[in-house]
């Protein structure tokens, strides 16, 4: 019976279990449930595992192939890991949340149904708030209650767009679509909400900054890598998503670079690489789909290892502006070593993961001839060394010296940090093991002379050029607003506008209103109630005069 279960549902059932455990139990949780998922990942069978018929739909609650597999198996690693880092945490809400999270992620995954798709969606979405709520700060509120109202106005649009297939197909199944009617739009766009697609991109860099130093890692794994799995088993080849990618990828590279909070860079950036994966989606062949999901499973890791030396950091200062830090590679080397190597993988520096992933994409639009595309993906790269190869480790634990002096973070923290750091060196040279996981035949050769060199050329160039335009990026103490201008500034002003001009109107029609409505009760209540004419009693013989008065009239009109 269990082998034919998601392996999302024993990392929930261990979420939910975990609030009633001693923390001994609860550390022991945090790491169980997630083996366990992940050895159920290498249990199933290629197909469907377990259906049911209901409302005369097949839904098929279990199917695996190898696209699921790669990113069920990335999944139960980051949870693994992630929870080994979070051990030191004490908030047992964030713990739990995160497991539960990580469980809707890998349910969505193995779901071969568009109904399970959206359970598991919208059981993401309430568990990521809550990983957000579980920081307990003014602004982690505040941001969570923006990003639940995107996530769940999401949630309605993809649900009217699955309705609206189900209805046009017949069938629940979740398969490739075309863009060509209304449902498989909506689906799409419910799908792009959930990358941080434009125009609702904000709530990303908005959030994920605001949630503590372990749960902003694992905010960072599941949301946009679970949209990207999605758009690759739902919508590959759609041309839009080409255009979507490219101005995912420089939006995130240019607020980054503006940006002071260190975790909002890596946020921006997070936005920066899902943009190369929708763009590798979008160009359909087996190559780039190859590489959008390679690239997926690399960006989990040094994302997640960047992050983790991010939280390592706000762990031990309390601090996470970039003008507040420095110089804390001398009381931190080991987290300083490994910031340097996810700086090192999310840039593509050979021999690290992001090298043989990236590269990918970038073949895939030279192989169709985009060479537009190519050469925008391109100089994208340079850009990403400039903002997170250079940027965030140079300010964070090198540049000045700020004097703090902050001892290494917890073992755990370190361990799991180490971990992924190997993970990003290891798949960097000896990327066969990830190659044989793709849902397609790799033949691609990444180390050849030309890229080796190509690539050292172009970070070579972006690295001397952020040290010559290092003045221009001086570090200000600042919080930049992009698409979220229109919530945190447009709105607001807008409702005290109306506030201002049609509040006393408004004001004055429900008080007139008012008095006019007490005036008509009043008037009722003279005639109808009980003393008035229309109300009180009346006598036996008035009655009945009354009643001979009326009968005498009808027989004169009837007569006449």
């Amino acid at each position: 019976m269990l082998g034919n279960v998601s392996p999302g549902l024993f990392l929930i059932l261990g979420g939910l279990l975990l609030p009633m455990l001693p923390r001994g139990g609860r550390m022991a949780m945090t790491l169980l449930a997630p083996l366990i998922g992940l050895a159920h990942v290498w249990t199933l069978p290629d197909g469907v595992a377990s259906s049911v018929e209901y409302l005369g739909y097949t839904l098929e609650l279990v199917e695996a192939d190898a696209l699921s597999r790669l990113f069920g198996t990335i999944f139960g690693l980051m949870a693994v890991v992630g929870g080994l880092y979070a051990l030191p945490q004490k908030k047992v809400l964030e713990s739990a949340s995160a497991l539960v999270y990580a469980g809707g992620a890998m349910g969505v995954v193995f779901s071969g149904d568009l109904l399970g798709v959206f359970i598991y969606w919208e059981l993401m979405a309430i568990a990521s708030t809550l990983v957000i709520w579980s920081s307990n700060t003014d602004r982690s509120r505040a941001a969570g209650l923006r990003y639940v109202f995107i996530h769940l106005l999401g949630g309605v649009v993809l649900m009217a767009g699955i309705t609206g297939q189900i209805t046009a197909t017949g069938s629940a199944d979740f398969t490739a679509m075309q863009a060509d009617s209304w449902a498989t739009w909506m689906i799409l766009i419910g799908f792009l909400i959930n990358a941080g697609a434009p125009p609702l991109t904000a709530w990303l860099p908005d959030a994920y900054p605001e949630g503590s130093w372990s749960g902003t890692v694992f905010l960072s794994a599941f949301t946009t890598k679970t949209a990207v799995y999605v758009l690759l088993r739902g919508f590959p080849g759609t041309e839009i998503l080409i255009w979507v990618g490219l101005y995912m990828v420089f939006y995130g590279i240019i607020y980054a670079l503006l940006e002071n909070d260190m975790r909002r860079i890596l946020a921006y950036s997070i936005i920066n690489q899902v943009g190369f994966m929708v763009c590798g989606i979008g160009i359909g062949t087996e190559m780039a789909l190859n590489g959008a999901a390679a690239h997926a499973f690399a960006h989990i890791i040094y994302k997640a290892l960047l992050l983790m030396s991010a939280g390592s950091v706000l762990y031990m200062t309390g601090l996470r502006k970039c003008t507040d830090l420095g110089g804390l590679f001398r009381t931190m080397p080991i987290t300083a070593f490994c910031g340097i190597v996810g700086a090192l993988a999310i840039s593509a520096f050979p021999w690290t993961s992001g090298f043989v992933t990236k590269s990918m994409i970038t073949q895939g639009a030279a192989d169709e001839h985009m060479m537009w595309a190519w050469m925008l993906l391109q100089a994208a790269s340079a850009g990403v060394f400039l903002h997170a190869g250079i940027k965030f480790p140079w300010f964070v634990f090198f540049q000045k010296d700020s004097g703090l002096r902050p001892d290494e973070a917890p073992l755990p923290m370190i361990f799991a940090m180490l971990l992924f750091a190997g993970l990003c060196i290891f798949i960097g040279v000896w990327p066969d093991p990830l190659y044989m996981l793709l849902p397609y035949p790799v033949e691609y050769e990444s180390y050849t002379g030309a890229h080796v060199v190509t690539q050292l050329q172009l970070l070579l160039f972006s690295g001397l050029a952020f040290f010559i335009l290092l003045p221009l990026m001086k570090r200000t103490l600042t919080l930049t607003l992009d698409w979220d201008w229109m919530w945190r500034v447009a709105g607001p002003a807008t409702a005290n506008f109306l506030l201002r001009t049609v509040g006393p109107v408004w004001t004055g029609g429900l008080g007139a209103a008012r008095r006019g409505i007490g005036g008509l009760i009043a008037l009722i209540a003279r005639t109808h109630g009980p003393y008035g004419a229309l109300g009180r009693a009346w006598p036996i013989n008035a009655s009945a005069g009354m009643v001979a008065l009326f009968l005498l009239l009808y027989l004169l009109l009837f007569f006449l």
